[in-house]
């Protein structure tokens, strides 16, 4: 049942993933979370994040901006250290409040609360229509980059952000999701550096089939997100990326979904 679950979870994530840009890692973490100690569970989830990005990158790669990538990636690159290296120095996170459903615990913490009101400011910025007016100036690339970069390093929550800032690019939905793609590798071998985590952390000859069928799942679900981005238009990529935007923050604020 654990590696149905864990290869369906791998597969539907990716594909919806695909298009935002974001939320594989959020949304398989408490996947691995069901049936390995925390630790595994974020070794597990770090190298399928990774390996699907890098797999998407072979994909997409071409239509990399690479200007914004520059820009962009750099800052992200800079700050993903400084995130990293606060969460190994931090002491647990603030709780809030706990909770309980069917007898499991939800912690609503403070990161998370910050996380998820940033991202529904963005959301919202997309969808109404008095925002989308507005448009973020050629500077401000550079701190979405610092922003989203810190929260990657520190969270692993840098998807999100970084779609909020490159929506508002306009650029070509293949350009969108390569460039995002792009960045998020360099984050992911970032912070992944910093964490120190390792294949050993994951005790590979114990769940090397769990692991390979979750990254061959994941990498199935790209595909096949990659054949229906020919099909798609920017506004849906734009929409889905506010939606799921809303949608992630809402459960991430709930404790639902973490880090």
């Amino acid at each position: 049942m654990s590696f149905f679950i864990v290869a369906l979870t791998a597969l539907l994530a990716s594909l919806l993933t695909f298009f935002s840009g974001f939320g594989l890692g959020t949304i398989l973490l408490p996947v691995f979370a069901l049936f390995f100690s925390l630790p595994v569970a974020i070794a597990l989830t770090a190298i399928v994040h990774l390996l699907n990005n890098l797999f998407k990158l072979v994909l997409v790669g071409k239509h990399i901006d690479r200007k914004l990538f520059i820009r962009f990636g750099i800052p992200s690159m800079i700050a993903a250290f400084a995130g990293a290296f606060v969460l190994k120095y931090l002491a647990r996170p603030v709780v809030l409040h706990t909770y309980f459903i069917n007898g499991k615990e939800f912690n609503i913490t403070l990161i998370n609360v910050i996380l998820a009101l940033v991202m529904l400011f963005f959301a919202l910025y997309e969808l109404i229509p008095f925002f989308k007016k507005l448009s973020f100036e050629k500077d401000k690339i550079i701190w979405g980059g610092l922003l989203s970069g810190f929260f990657g390093g520190f969270s692993g929550h840098q998807g999100a952000l970084r779609s909020a800032f490159l929506i508002k690019y306009n650029l070509a939905k293949e350009s969108f999701i390569a460039t995002g793609v792009a960045i998020a590798c360099v984050v992911d071998v970032v912070r992944l550096l910093i964490y120190g985590i390792s294949i050993r952390a994951v005790n590979i000859t114990d769940n090397a089939l769990l692991l390979s069928l979750a990254v061959l799942s994941a990498f199935i679900g790209a595909y096949f997100g990659s054949k229906l981005l020919k099909k798609t238009t920017l506004a849906f990529v734009q929409g889905f990326v506010s939606v799921f935007l809303i949608l992630i923050a809402v459960l991430m604020g709930a404790g639902i979904l973490s880090s």
